[in-house]
């Protein structure tokens, strides 16, 4: 197994380059667990892993070290929640995409919903907007484009899904991804420690709420 390509960013930082975004969930717990002296933060994204270094800490030593560091290749059928960081969200499946991605996967709109609710997803990294998570790990059956043309405005609490990623829009913005349903589940509330409700690493479970949703037909 060949050593990650690690490049300076800027005076205290490092980013490491990985296969795909398993791989970077790998290495951010990885380094969780046992970070080498000098770490002060990660930032995971889809394909990188941003590392800060903290101030006055060796950064030339640093980088030795993760050059160095070796992770086991994530099990794809691994949906053990190690660290019990679980969260529930439900979810009443009444999204304006859901016929679409029926068709698009070949599904029916009720199928979709069982394959939305029917694994353990995972927090990948932060993004867009604070407090949307992007969730890996969820039935392959689902994967589908983003829409064609995205919408001036999609509702907070919006559940959707893109390529590979599922998520939760914490506020109203625009966006192109599919919907298929929506959540009273507040992901960004400055009031709660921490403001974001699904941090790296966290898992999630959708639950269909006992509110009507398209998907009973």
């Amino acid at each position: 197994m060949s050593g990650p390509s690690v490049l300076a960013y800027g005076d205290r930082a490092l980013l490491v380059e990985l296969e795909d975004t398993d791989v970077v969930v790998a290495w951010t717990q990885a380094l969780r667990e046992q970070p080498p002296p000098g770490i002060a933060d990660l930032v995971p994204a889809a394909a990188t892993l941003l590392v800060l270094v903290d101030e006055g800490a060796d950064v030339a030593a640093v980088r030795r070290e993760l050059e160095a560091l070796r992770v086991e290749p994530p099990d794809p059928g691994d949906t053990s929640d190690d660290d019990g960081d679980l969260v529930e969200i439900p979810v009443t499946y009444d999204g304006p995409d859901l016929a679409d991605v029926a068709e698009l996967t070949g599904l029916s709109e009720r199928e979709v919903v069982e394959a939305h609710t029917g694994t353990t997803w995972r927090v990948a990294f932060g993004g867009f907007a604070p407090g949307f998570g992007y969730l890996i790990g969820g039935d392959p059956r689902l994967e589908v484009p983003r829409r064609d043309s995205a919408r001036r405005a999609v509702p907070a609490g919006a559940v959707g899904l893109a390529g590979e990623f599922s998520g939760v829009y914490p506020r109203e913005s625009p966006g192109g991804w599919q919907l298929i349903g929506t959540t009273s589940v507040a992901m960004w509330d400055l009031d709660r420690d921490p403001p974001a409700l699904l941090r790296a690493g966290a898992h999630v479970r959708f639950v269909e709420s006992t509110e009507h949703s398209r998907g009973d037909t």
